[in-house]
C-alpha cells in the first residue's frame, strides 16, 4: 500500500493536535507538586554494553538522540520519495516553496543573531528559530477544515520539506562535537557497506536497518549528531518495487513507520522537551535576548522571510502562485511557517546542551511562545482571508 498526500495530511493534522496536548501536559507537570516524578522519568538510567561498547544516557537522551533517528529517519525516506516521484520531482513546482525556505531560514536567523550579539555563547543558538514544525503547523491547519485549497497544503508540505532539508545540513554543518576518527571511520564504512547491497539490488530490509543501527551507534560515538544516521540510511532504501513482496521497501517503511513517529515518538518528544518550570525564573531571564530573539525570529522573522522572499521571486518571474491560492492566504502560511516547536527545540537542545548552560531552559520559552503565537495568529489570519468551504468543493 502506497501512503498518499491524502493519508499524510490527515495524520500529520492529528499528530499537531497531539502534539499541543502533549506540551500543555509537560508544563503542567513541570509547575506543579508532581514535577518531581516528571524530571525522575527524564532521568532515569538506560544502559546498553556488548564487550566493551558501552551506551549509557537518561530516558531523556534516549529520546532525543535514539527515537529522534527514527523520525529523522522517516524524513528522509520522504525526501527521497517527493524528489524521486513527488511534488518535488518537477522543477516548477519546487521553486516557489524552496524560495520561501530560504527566507525562512536565513531571517529569522538573522534577528536572532541581531538581538543576542556581543554574547558568543548565545548566538550559537541561532538556528533556532529558523526551524517550521510541519506537523504543528498542519494541525492548525486541520482546525479549517475544507476551506483550505488542497493547493495550500501542498505548498506548506513542500516548503518544511525543504525547511527539514536546511535543518539537516545546519545540524551536520554547526552542531557537532570534537570528532572520533576512529567511529567516524566506521560510519563511513557503513555507508559503503550501504551503497554495495543497494548497488547490488538488494531488497532485505533487515540488511539495511541492521547496517543502519551499527551506523547509529558510530555516529553517536564520533560527535556527529547520531539523528543524521536516520536520514543517511534512508538514502539508500530501494523505493523500486520488489517483485516478491510487490510493493516498494521505501513505501512500505514509509507507511508502517508514520503511525509510531506521529502519534508516539514526536508527541514524547514534545513531552520530555516541553516542560519547562518557571519556578525561580525572574523576568529578566524570560524576556532575555535569547527567548526574545527566538520569538521574534519565529513571529516576525517568518513572515518576512518566507513571504518576502516568495513575493521577490513571483514578481521576478522566478516562480509563480499555486494555483487557486491568492496572496493572502500565502502570507497566512507564512505566519503558520513561525510555529517551530519539534525541530527548533531538537536544535536548541542542540545549542545549549551543556547542564550548566543559563539559556537551556531560556531558549524553550522563546519556542513555546513564538510558536504559541504564530499558531494563533496564523489560524485567525487563514480563518478570515479562506473562502467558505463550499468554493473548495466545487
Amino acid at each position: 500500500m502506497i501512503y498518499g498526500i491524502r493519508d499524510f495530511l490527515k495524520m500529520e493534522a492529528a499528530s499537531g493536535i497531539l502534539l499541543i496536548a502533549a506540551s500543555i501536559i509537560a508544563l503542567i507537570l513541570a509547575n506543579s507538586p508532581l514535577s518531581v516524578y516528571y524530571d525522575k522519568f527524564l532521568d532515569i538510567p538506560v544502559h546498553i554494553r556488548i564487550g566493551a561498547f558501552e551506551i549509557a544516557k537518561p530516558s531523556l537522551l534516549w529520546i532525543n538522540d535514539g527515537l529522534m533517528a527514527v523520525f529523522f529517519f522517516l524524513i528522509g525516506l520522504e525526501l527521497k520519495r517527493e524528489f524521486i516521484e513527488g511534488e518535488l520531482s518537477e522543477a516548477r513546482k519546487i521553486t516557489l516553496p524552496a524560495i520561501g525556505a530560504v527566507g525562512g531560514m536565513v531571517v529569522p536567523a538573522l534577528i536572532y543573531l541581531y538581538v543576542n550579539r556581543g554574547d558568543e555563547l548565545a548566538t550559537s543558538g541561532w538556528a533556532i528559530p529558523a526551524a517550521t514544525d510541519i506537523a504543528f503547523a498542519l494541525g492548525i491547519l486541520a482546525l479549517l477544515g475544507s476551506r483550505v485549497p488542497p493547493q495550500l497544503k501542498i505548498f506548506l508540505v513542500s516548503l518544511a520539506i525543504f525547511d527539514d532539508v536546511g535543518a539537516i545540513l545546519i545540524i551536520a554543518l554547526f552542531y557537532t562535537a570534537d570528532l572520533s576518527m576512529s567511529a567516524l571511520y566506521t560510519t563511513v564504512g557503513c555507508i559503503g557497506l550501504l551503497a554495495f547491497i543497494h548497488w547490488r539490488g538488494s531488497m532485505a530490509l533487515s540488511a539495511y536497518i541492521l547496517i543502519g543501527i551499527i551506523m547509529w551507534a558510530a555516529l553517536l560515538k564520533s560527535g556527529i549528531h547520531a539523528t543524521l544516521a536516520g536520514v543517511l540510511l534512508a538514502m539508500f532504501i530501494p523505493i523500486k518495487e520488489d517483485p516478491e513482496t510487490g510493493m516498494s521497501p521505501l513505501h512500505q517503511l514509509e507507511h508502517d513507520l508514520h503511525g509510531s513517529v506521529s502519534f508516539v515518538i514526536l508527541p514524547l518528544f514534545a513531552f520530555v522537551n516541553a516542560g519547562v518550570s518557571l519556578q525561580g525564573m525572574s523576568m529578566e531571564q524570560i524576556l532575555g535576548p535569547v527567548p526574545v530573539g527566538i520569538a521574534l525570529g519565529l513571529i516576525v522573522g517568518k513572515q518576512v522571510g518566507v513571504f518576502g522572499l516568495c513575493w521577490l521571486g513571483i514578481k521576478t518571474g522566478i516562480a509563480k502562485l499555486p494555483e487557486n491560492v491568492g496572496w493572502s492566504q500565502l502570507y497566512g502560511i507564512a505566519i503558520l511557517c513561525g510555529v517551530g516547536f519539534t525541530m527548533s527545540m531538537f536544535i536548541g537542545s542542540l545549542a545549549f546542551e551543556d547542564a550548566d548552560s543559563p539559556y537551556l531552559y531560556q531558549d524553550r520559552l522563546g519556542i513555546l511562545g513564538g510558536s504559541f503565537v504564530s499558531a494563533l495568529l496564523g489560524y485567525f489570519w487563514l480563518r478570515k482571508v479562506l473562502p467558505p468551504a463550499s468554493a473548495n468543493n466545487q
